[in-house]
């Protein structure tokens, strides 16, 4: 993506943010399956969706913290390549979290347990530090320019000797030459 190009996109955003919203539940969905899966007998939504689930209490619980935790460190890789600018991180990844919380409330009601608040508090600033992190190193490497195609009277002026008036001077004084040498050549016509 061009950077300097300012466009209103709002279906790009959309875009953006419903691709972001399905990696995330699938990452989510193969570490519940990785942590959780090998612990309980079934394993079903309530682990993606009820606040119950997320506890401190249990083996089980934990590993659904861990889940959720590593889950929101790769939604900040994905947005490193999704989003790729790091002041659009914290609205994304604010927004991927409030959806959820959405998702939460319809699926089980008002998370009330305190461990859900802070596992989801804790991966919400992970997912957009790490992000910003990713993004703005990104950002702050040094653009490589491809060296265009120069003249011989072009490269005289690369070892940095002679300042902007004088090359300008010297060009204007070559056109002028340029442009003798046709008149002349003309008239002789």
């Amino acid at each position: 993506m061009f950077y300097g190009a300012v466009v209103w996109d709002p279906w790009l955003i959309v875009a953006q943010i419903v691709c972001l919203q399905c990696l995330y539940y699938i990452t989510l969905g193969l570490l519940l399956t990785i942590f959780v899966g090998t612990r309980v007998s079934r394993l079903s939504l309530v682990y993606f969706f009820d606040y119950v689930t997320v506890t401190t209490s249990t083996v089980t619980g934990w590993c659904v913290v861990a889940s959720f935790l590593l889950s929101s460190a790769a939604g900040a890789v994905y947005m490193f390549y999704l989003i790729e600018r790091s002041k659009k991180c914290l609205d994304f990844a604010a927004t991927l979290y409030i959806i959820h919380l959405f998702i939460c409330i319809v699926y089980g009601g008002w998370p009330s347990s305190l461990a859900w608040w802070i596992v989801n508090g804790t991966g919400i600033a992970v997912m957009a530090y790490l992000s910003e992190y990713l993004c703005m190193k990104r950002e702050l490497q040094e653009i490589q320019i491809i060296p265009r195609y120069r003249s011989r009277f072009e490269s005289q002026f690369d070892n940095h000797w002679c300042n902007l008036e004088s090359y300008m001077i010297i060009r204007v004084v070559e056109r002028k030459a340029m442009l003798w040498m046709f008149d002349s050549w003309k008239e002789v016509t």
